[in-house]
């Protein structure tokens, strides 16, 4: 008699003990998912100040933005992947909640072995919009589990691009306006 009440104590216990053990580990993996990683991509040839913008808008919105220097065959005139990625560093070096990396391949292979769910894309135009549509959809038939947010730089920055800014600077033009200090150091025609 007195071993079944010790049996029906304790195994009581032990039961209770189990689900809360359950429920602790259920609310860890969902505190654990519940932490928002955009991967913030392109190839920041160089980082301009509609850049930084979008990167400080972000780090105010997710819990973690990973700024992803990657490569594209298509743009001339590239920095190397280094020299990009230090520079971002730099520049983004006030917002606690940024990494700056490097990574070649598929975005969406990048953007799930960082453990994100967010691809963040800059828009400056409507042109811009089309281009952006069409990789979004090439990217949920990639991985759809991965969504896209959009954000606009500010209106004073929308017109800067990489492309303008390295041509001024290739014909010697003032960049200063477009870019940190930094950049329009490094980037200044020798």
């Amino acid at each position: 008699m007195v071993r079944t009440s010790i049996n029906a104590l304790f195994g009581g216990l032990i039961e209770q003990a189990k689900s809360i053990r359950y429920y602790a580990f259920q609310s860890a993996l969902k505190e654990i998912y519940s932490v928002k990683i955009a991967v913030y991509p392109g190839t920041f040839n160089p980082i301009t100040n509609g850049h930084t913008d979008l990167v400080e808008r972000a780090a105010g919105l997710f819990d973690k933005t990973i700024v992803a220097v990657g490569t594209n065959t298509q743009k001339g005139g590239t920095l190397p992947t280094e020299q990009r990625v230090a520079l971002a560093e730099e520049v983004l070096a006030h917002l606690d909640n940024v990494e700056v990396t490097s990574f070649k391949g598929l975005l969406t292979d990048f953007v799930s072995q960082q453990g994100a769910n967010i691809i963040l894309r800059g828009l400056r135009t409507v042109a811009d919009f089309e281009y952006e549509f069409q990789l979004v959809g090439m990217n949920r038939v990639l991985d759809p589990s991965i969504e896209t947010v959009f954000l606009a730089p500010a209106e004073h920055l929308s017109y800067i691009s990489s492309t303008l800014v390295r041509e001024i600077a290739s014909l010697g033009g003032n960049i200063s306006k477009f870019v940190h200090p930094t950049v329009a150091a490094a980037i200044k025609p020798k």
